[in-house]
């Protein structure tokens, strides 16, 4: 929290280099790649990527996610029990619209990169945490890279999957009851989540599963069995967390990080009760796309806890069009409004720009430029709300 100034942050993965996004994709498709030359690309693009979040101005950064191949599958390496075929439903709003469809379908077959719906594993047994040696790599690699190239900066934050997410992804046939495998996972995870905290970084709990899910798995079903999984993954969360302080967790909700019709979309109205249950003092909704930029006016009726911080999403991660820093100004002010006040709203992406290496719609160079577009508004509002 800052009472002088509004903060910037994002949701977490930048773009990949070429090289990395290449070796990743083979690697996601069962090729074999060099694994020693992965790691050293990975190394080198995380000192590149906080660097670069510095020099646009990024207050609270990440690592990108640059080690990883997707904001959730990198799990199929550190859980004991993923492994086989499997597959994903569809989404409700892409199949409503046929031609759509079709065309994206081309377009994804077009380009190298890891895929969150295709080459999927499965859960074919127990699930335990395997992937302690990774995580520690990856800690030190991000400690390093901050210690050199984020002078300036007011904080890292590291993100990690919801075990909602992952085991929406990942189909269960081990486990007796899809309630006994989200405890699994989350059970599992606690130690990735200690890990991340202990480490010194805020962490941030990366759940599209909490809205998303409603236009995918539940997308035949009523909005009460969707919001009764909303529960059921809240408190497993609660209980991987509870020997973590909420205030060094945020948890990042969304509808799916994709370009489509998304007018299947869950409204914010109906699971922001729930997703209030979550023990974490940062809350973190996107507003900045054209299907959910009016729902910050939920926050008036429902506000929020009084310790907790609001990072809002105002800028769109599926569009190469570069938002006017008065538009973000804008943005920021209106939720700041509604907030009440300016010290516990934080300006931020709506989602990350490649959740999955790859998968990203908007150019590199486009991506910074928008960064720079939210440090810039974010400047001229806090001018108008902090003096």
């Amino acid at each position: 929290m800052s009472d002088q100034r509004i903060l910037t942050t994002h949701a977490g993965s930048l773009p990949r280099p070429p090289e990395l996004t290449g070796l990743f994709t083979r690697r996601s498709h069962g090729e074999s790649v060099d694994e020693e030359a992965l790691a050293a690309a990975g190394l080198e693009a995380v000192a590149w990527v906080v660097a670069k979040q510095r020099a646009i101005g990024i207050d609270v950064v990440s690592n990108g996610e640059q080690q990883r191949e997707s904001f959730v599958l990198y799990l199929r390496r550190r859980l004991s029990g993923i492994g086989g075929q499997g597959d994903r439903a569809p989404f409700a709003d892409i199949e409503s619209y046929p031609k759509f469809k079709q065309e994206r379908t081309r377009f994804l077959a077009a380009r190298p990169a890891v895929s969150n719906v295709a080459h999927l594993p499965k859960c074919v047994g127990p699930i335990d945490y395997i992937g302690k040696t990774e995580l520690d790599a990856e800690c030190a690699t991000f400690k390093a890279a901050f210690a050199m190239h984020a002078k300036g900066a007011v904080a890292p934050f590291f993100t990690a999957a919801s075990p909602g997410i992952l085991a929406s992804i990942v189909k269960n046939e081990h486990y007796a009851s899809f309630e006994a495998y989200i405890d699994a996972i989350a059970a599992a995870l606690q130690i990735e989540y200690e890990t991340i905290v202990g480490n010194g970084f805020n962490l941030q709990i990366d759940a599209p599963d909490l809205a998303l899910e409603r236009h995918v798995m539940f997308a035949q079903r009523p909005i009460a069995d969707f919001q009764h999984f909303v529960e059921v993954v809240i408190a497993a969360l609660n209980r991987a967390l509870i020997n973590v302080p909420r205030e060094k967790v945020r948890l990042h909700v969304c509808w799916g990080n994709y370009e489509g019709p998304h007018d299947h979309d869950v409204p914010l109205l109906d699971i922001l009760p729930i997703l209030q249950k979550a023990k974490v003092d940062g809350l973190y909704l996107p507003f900045a796309n054209p299907r959910h930029a009016h729902e910050y006016k939920v926050l008036m009726s429902m506000p929020l806890a009084d310790s907790q911080v609001l990072v809002a999403g105002v800028i769109d991660t599926v569009t190469n069009y570069i938002e006017h820093p008065e538009v973000v100004a804008d943005r920021i002010e209106r939720i700041a409004e509604v907030v009440g006040d300016p010290a516990r709203v934080m300006a931020g992406t709506d989602c990350g720009f490649d959740t999955s290496a790859g998968m990203g719609r908007v150019a590199e160079d486009v991506v910074w430029s928008k960064l720079s577009a939210l440090v810039e508004g974010a400047r001229i509002a806090s001018r108008r709300l902090c003096g």
